[in-house]
């Protein structure tokens, strides 16, 4: 039989509770993140944006890394949830269309900082910043990897030819995801982006069956 449980380092914590909404705070931080990026983010900009004085960010969310860290999954959203939603899709198609559709619709938000937080917050940065860039890059990686499982179930099942490269193809859509956030902060429009997720989408690789469906729907 199991002993009482032992309470976590934050429970063994003592002195005054939190005085402000943490993740209300935490989304001003990721806001914050997002407009500015990772590294010239300062913590005076961080406090003034999150409402809270520099002891209580730090006995929040521990320092600048780990609050930013926390921001950038909170944006990310849940990847199992995200893989349960690729494999619930009718295709991999229809999970690829919507990711990009979605992604074009929160980089040129009107209340939010254009672009993607995951791509613009850690595109540069010093030596300092590798570990953090290295956890950005896996979050992407996961997204990717769901992607490509989608694909390849679409594969086994025929909906995809066989020669199908699943990885590539995974890579191809988050390329067009990523190149499209540079582009939403260079200020294109919402609208332009749809347009060059119909045009990726338009290569998206086709059976010989829905490829000659698709031939006599056009004759």
């Amino acid at each position: 039989m199991k002993g009482p449980e032992e309470p976590s380092p934050a429970r063994r914590k003592t002195g005054r509770p939190l005085s402000f909404d943490r993740n209300a705070a935490l989304e001003q931080a990721m806001l914050t993140f997002w407009r500015h990026g990772y590294e010239t983010t300062s913590i005076v900009d961080l406090t003034t944006a999150m409402g809270v004085t520099a002891p209580s960010l730090y006995s929040a969310f521990g320092d600048k890394k780990r609050l930013f860290l926390e921001a950038a999954r909170r944006y990310a959203g849940d990847l199992e949830a995200m893989a349960r939603e690729f494999q619930g899709a009718p295709t991999a198609y229809d999970a690829a269309n919507a990711m990009l559709t979605r992604a074009a619709i929160a980089y040129t938000g009107d209340t939010t900082p254009k672009g993607c937080l995951l791509a613009s917050a850690t595109a540069s940065g010093s030596a300092e910043a590798c570990d953090v860039q290295g956890e950005v890059a896996g979050i992407r990686s996961a997204i990717a990897a769901c992607l490509e499982a989608r694909i390849k179930a679409d594969v086994v099942k025929g909906t995809l030819p066989a020669a199908t490269d699943a990885a590539a193809l995974a890579g191809l859509i988050m390329a067009v995801a990523q190149g499209m956030s540079v582009l939403a902060r260079d200020g294109a429009s919402r609208s332009t982006l749809f347009g060059i997720v119909a045009a990726a989408l338009a290569a998206w690789p086709q059976t010989d069956v829905a490829r000659a469906g698709s031939d006599r729907d056009d004759g």
